[in-house]
């Protein structure tokens, strides 16, 4: 791959590392660039685990949303810091279980907005949309998800691994907070949070932040479980990524790095 890709917005910087293409690039996906992969293959050499990590937390996703769609039969997703799409999105696993299903994707990143229309793909039946906005302004999210939801109705609220980057604790839970309150009951959270699998990995991380890239924050599951105060916890409750309902045949992998849960809005 090279950083000679066409129609790229001015603000988009190539020369840095940006924490969602090095994502990507973990996770096998193109729209990535070189700083991306120098970025990427230096943290993976210091911590090869962090490959791993990537692939169940997109997993976790995956479980999460088929439980939501197929199990507690939700039909509407709002999806916080939507990122940039690879595969088993949470519009594409939806609608495999449910083809009404109608997504509602919230990035603020340019280079998002850039390949927008790979995440606002649809059966005839369904619908997704973006919302572009900051996911802390939750007025602005709220109203501009309720163009394609109606927010009178159960909605599935993911918030898939983002609020590392909000580096302020309180602020991160405030948001949480601001938007289950205002979903209406029958409503659910699925979210996930990424901890530190050991010291080299905190180390790793913590250099990485010290790059120039956006920065990401562990945080360890007794602080995470907060974000889930007042609602109604679905089994297995708070769990490492790939211990939530993994799939049959199965066995877990690894017991750190993300921890996630899902549940109901009472």
């Amino acid at each position: 791959m090279t950083d000679q890709k066409p129609h790229l917005p001015p603000e988009i910087d190539t020369t840095v590392a940006h924490s969602a293409r090095v994502w990507n690039y973990w996770l096998g996906g193109k729209e990535n660039f070189a700083a991306d992969q120098v970025a990427g293959d230096a943290y993976r050499e210091r911590y090869p685990l962090i490959g791993t990590f990537a692939r169940e937390s997109r997993d976790f996703l995956r479980r999460t949303v088929t439980y939501l769609a197929r199990d507690a039969r939700v039909d509407q997703f709002l999806d916080l810091g939507a990122g940039l799409p690879t595969v088993n999105n949470t519009h594409e696993v939806a609608q495999r279980i449910n083809p009404a299903a109608r997504i509602v994707y919230v990035d603020h990143d340019p280079l998002v907005l850039l390949h927008v229309h790979a995440l606002l793909t649809s059966t005839l039946e369904g619908a997704t949309d973006y919302v572009q906005a900051d996911m802390r302004d939750t007025d602005v999210v709220l109203d501009g998800a309720a163009a394609t939801l109606d927010l009178t109705r159960p909605v599935a609220l993911v918030i898939s691994d983002v609020l590392g980057h909000i580096v302020d604790w309180d602020e991160a839970l405030s948001l949480v907070r601001r938007l289950t309150d205002r979903l209406p009951s029958g409503s659910y959270l699925a979210l996930s949070h990424s901890t530190a699998g050991d010291d080299a990995h905190r180390a790793v991380q913590e250099e990485y932040n010290k790059s120039g890239a956006i920065p990401y924050i562990f945080r360890e599951p007794e602080m995470t479980v907060a974000f889930f105060e007042g609602l109604e916890m679905v089994e297995p409750g708070m769990v490492s990524w790939p211990n939530w309902r993994p799939d049959a045949n199965t066995g877990t992998t690894t017991e750190r790095a993300g921890w996630g849960a899902v549940a109901r809005i009472p």
